[in-house]
C-alpha cells in the first residue's frame, strides 16, 4: 500500500498537463466507479447511533458503558485496513493510466503482467504434478493469476501478430509470439487442468470476450451485425451460467463456490442470513465468522470473493461491486472496438475483468491483495489504451 501511495505521489509531482488530460479522457464515464467502493467502505467507519450500528457495539455499550454510538463495521481496524487496500488499488490504476499512455510503456506493462501471471500459474502446475517440488502454493490465488495469464498472453500473441503484419522486427515478433504461446499454454493448464470447473468456465468466458472483439474488428462488422453477434454470445453465456448454477443446491451465493463440509456450509448459511444491508464491515469476515463456528479454534474463511464481499458490505456492497465491474467492462469493450491495431490492450483488460467478475463467485482468490493489485494494473492498462494518445 505504501508503494502504491509513493507511486501516486511521484506521478502527481511529475505529471504534465498532457498526462492529466489523458487520465481524464481514459477514465471518462467510469471515474465515479473507481471511487464507489472506497466510499461505501468509508461509510462503515462513520460513527452512528447504536440503533443503526452493528449489534456488537450495543453489546459493548451495555457491558462497559461509554459513548452511545457505534459503527456499521464490527471491527474498525480491519475495515480501515480494507479502505487503505481499496485506495491503493485505485492509486495503482491511476498510475498505470498515466504510465501506459505511451505505447512502448504499455507493451512493457503487458509483458510484465503476462510474465508474472504465467509464472504464478506455472507454480500451480508444478505443485499439482509434484507437491514435493513446489510445496508453498496458494491454489486460489494461482487460479486467479492463471485466468489473468491466459487472457494476457493471448494479447501478447496478438501483439506479435500485429507486429509481424507490419513487418516490424519480424524476428522479435516471432520471439514475442513464442513467449506468448508458452505463457498461454502454462496458464491454460493451470486454469483448465488443475482448477475447479467453475473457474475454468470463467476463464473460458474471458477468452470468448477477447475473441468476440477480435472477430468484430477483423471482419469490420457493421453496428447491427456486431450487436447481433454480441447478443447471441450473451445469450449463450446466460444459458451456460444457468446450467452451471442449477447443477448445485443451497444458498444462491454458495452454488458456484467450491464444495465445503456440511458443518462449514451450515455456518456460512447462518452468517449470510444474518448479514445486514451494509454488512458487518469490510475485511471483518474472519473475525465475525468466529461467532458462527462451533469449534472456537477453527477459522471460517470466505469460499468465494462474492461471499466475502456480501458478508462484509451487504447487498449494497455486492450490488455496487457488480455495477462497477459491469461499467468498466462496457467501457473497455467499446474502447477496444474503437481502437485500431492497439485494440488488444483494452480487449485483454475486458477479458480479465470478465473472468474476474465470474471467478468472484467461484473462488476466494480475488480477496488476496496481490490479485487486487494485479487487476488494478490490468484495468488501468486497458483504460489508458482505450483512447488514442500522442506517441511522445
Amino acid at each position: 500500500m505504501m508503494a502504491a501511495a509513493l507511486s501516486l505521489l511521484a506521478t502527481t509531482l511529475e505529471a504534465s498537463k498532457t498526462d492529466y488530460d489523458h487520465y481524464l479522457r481514459a477514465s471518462a464515464w467510469v471515474r465515479w466507479a473507481l471511487f464507489l467502493i472506497p466510499a461505501l467502505i468509508a461509510i462503515q467507519l462513520i460513527p452512528i447511533w447504536l440503533g443503526a450500528a452493528h449489534p456488537i457495539w450495543t453489546s459493548v455499550h451495555d457491558a462497559l458503558g461509554g459513548l452511545s454510538f457505534g459503527y456499521v463495521t464490527a471491527d474498525f481496524g480491519l475495515t480501515l485496513n480494507a479502505l487503505f487496500l481499496s485506495l491503493a488499488g485505485i492509486s495503482l490504476a491511476g498510475v498505470t493510466i498515466v504510465v501506459a499512455r505511451n505505447r512502448s510503456r504499455a507493451e512493457l506493462v503487458l509483458f510484465v503482467l503476462a510474465g508474472v501471471t504465467a509464472v504464478s500459474a506455472l507454480a500451480l502446475d508444478l505443485h499439482r504434478m509434484s507437491p514435493a517440488l513446489v510445496s508453498a502454493v496458494a491454489p486460489e490465488l494461482a487460479t486467479s493469476f492463471g485466468g489473468f495469464g491466459l487472457v494476457l498472453n493471448l494479447a501478447v500473441i496478438q501483439l506479435a501478430a500485429e507486429r509481424a503484419e507490419t513487418h516490424h522486427a519480424l524476428s522479435r515478433s516471432v520471439a514475442i509470439g513464442v513467449c506468448g504461446i508458452v505463457g498461454a499454454l502454462i496458464s491454460a493448464v493451470a486454469t483448465f487442468g488443475f482448477s475447479s470447473t467453475n473457474s475454468a468456465v470463467a476463464a473460458a468466458f474471458g477468452v470468448v470476450l477477447v475473441l468476440l472483439i477480435l472477430v468484430i474488428r477483423r471482419l469490420d462488422l457493421s453496428a447491427v451485425a456486431a450487436t447481433a453477434l454480441s447478443v447471441a454470445v450473451l445469450v449463450g453465456v446466460g444459458i451456460v451460467l444457468a446450467f452451471v448454477f442449477d447443477k448445485s443446491s443451497g444458498a444462491a451465493l454458495l452454488r458456484l463456490a467450491p464444495q465445503l463440509p456440511t458443518e462449514t456450509t451450515a455456518a456460512l448459511e447462518r452468517m449470510l442470513a444474518d448479514t445486514r444491508w451494509l454488512g458487518a464491515g469490510a475485511g471483518s469476515f474472519a473475525a465475525v465468522g468466529r461467532i458462527y463456528q462451533s469449534d472456537p479454534g477453527s477459522l471460517l474463511t470466505a469460499p468465494s470473493a462474492a461471499v466475502g464481499i456480501f458478508a462484509d458490505t451487504g447487498w449494497i456492497g455486492l450490488a455496487a461491486a457488480i455495477i462497477v465491474a459491469a461499467a468498466l467492462l462496457l467501457r473497455l469493450f467499446f474502447g477496444a472496438l474503437q481502437r485500431g491495431r492497439d485494440s488488444f490492450f483494452p480487449a485483454a483488460s475486458a477479458g480479465c475483468l470478465c473472468f474476474a467478475l465470474l471467478e468472484a463467485f467461484a473462488g476466494p482468490g480475488l480477496l488476496r491483495p496481490a490479485a487486487v493489485f494485479c487487476l488494478s494494473v490490468i484495468v488501468g492498462l486497458g483504460l489508458s489504451q482505450s483512447v488514442s494518445q500522442s506517441s511522445r
